[in-house]
């Protein structure tokens, strides 16, 4: 007999929580699926730098913009705007992002095994 498992972000397996922001971590099918939430004025060279110890994100990302808007920005100068829409891949070069506008930048990201939570 086949199954289907459902899950929501409503009712995640484990919450990220970080200033002006969230992960939310969803494990279905061997895969960690996040939802991120940054709030208006997040900047990950301000907010998450004196957490995780690096003046960047490394981490490389894959994942779908859902609502509000963002810059990433790597050191060499290439920039991006991510919109509701967008499909994205940054590579795991040290970049930055933050929020632009006021309203909340909220996107799923869906790489696997556990990727974000370590």
């Amino acid at each position: 007999m086949l199954h289907a498992t459902l899950r929501r972000f409503d009712v995640p397996d484990k919450v990220l929580r970080f200033p002006k922001g969230r992960f939310e971590l969803v494990d279905l099918a061997g895969l960690t699926i996040g939802r991120a939430t940054h709030e208006p004025g997040y900047k990950w060279s301000v907010d998450n730098a004196p957490i995780v110890g690096t003046s960047r994100c490394h981490l490389e990302h894959l994942g779908l913009v859902l609502q509000g808007r963002a810059t990433t920005a790597f050191d060499d100068g290439r920039a991006w705007e991510l919109t509701p829409g967008t499909l994205f891949h940054i590579p795991p070069e040290p970049h930055d992002l933050w929020v632009v506008g006021n309203e909340p930048y909220v996107t799923v990201h869906f790489l696997g095994d556990g990727y974000y939570s370590k």
